[in-house]
């Protein structure tokens, strides 16, 4: 039996299914498969799952509802599996916290490589034995709450934060005063994707600077680099 990570397949064609099994076991994979979002989540209830690859067209619940859901509850790594040539739908699903697509038609070689880059930045992420990662930041007026992925202004209401909003801020507190560029923040935000869609991180910038900014025209906290990227401002305290 492979001692690899656990890869869970979750797409509704059998034969999809079992071609991705047997080319991942070949690579030293362990993996479990799921034709829906209910036999999805009893596989993860009865087993520690290290990625999950998501088909975006699924019977009842579709990938990118069951992608919002277990984004909502965990980090766990996913990679979505798509058919369709919509740029939009993959955007849709980056934002919504997937780490990576792969479009069908994919060659075994590919998904692995795809697979083992979205393992290696998942580990990279992870905070070193005994070293708690802060819970609450402070910046301007705001205070942005981690555990509740909450962002506070100062009057005490909650500013309502998608899961591409949420995952863009985190890596901007972070990394504050300094100059990140687009692919910097891809990988920091988990939205690695292909080159065709870095232009999806300054959609997320420009969302992000209507809630943070008192002038999004004019943005103090948020501000491009020319060439460069992007900077966050302000000084930064963590709890």
């Amino acid at each position: 039996m492979n001692d690899g990570p656990h890869i869970l397949i979750v797409d509704d064609h059998r034969e999809m299914r079992d071609l991705v099994s047997r080319a991942l076991a070949k690579e030293g994979f362990r993996v479990s498969t799921a034709g829906d979002g209910k036999a999805m989540r009893k596989l993860m209830a009865d087993a520690r799952v290290d990625l999950i690859l998501l088909d975006l067209m699924l019977p009842g619940e579709d990938g990118l509802s069951l992608c919002r859901s277990l984004r909502a509850d965990s980090d766990i790594p996913i990679i979505m599996l798509t058919a369709k040539g919509d740029e939009v739908d993959r955007v849709i699903g980056l934002e919504m916290g997937a780490d990576d697509y792969v479009p069908k038609p994919f060659g075994s070689r590919e998904l692995v490589a795809r697979i083992r880059a979205v393992l290696r930045r998942n580990r990279a992420r992870a905070p070193a034995a005994g070293q708690d990662k802060p819970k609450r930041y402070r910046f301007e007026r705001w205070t942005f709450d981690v555990d509740k992925r909450e962002l506070l202004g100062s009057d005490g209401v909650a500013v309502p934060l998608s899961t591409g909003e949420f995952d863009l801020l985190l890596a901007l507190v972070e990394h504050p005063q300094r100059t990140l560029s687009r692919d910097q923040l891809l990988d920091l935000a988990r939205h690695r994707a292909a080159n065709t869609f870095d232009r999806s991180m300054d959609t997320q910038v420009s969302r992000l600077r209507k809630k943070v900014e008192r002038d999004p025209a004019e943005p103090a906290i948020i501000k491009t680099v020319w060439g460069g990227g992007y900077i966050f401002t302000p000084d930064v305290s963590r709890e």
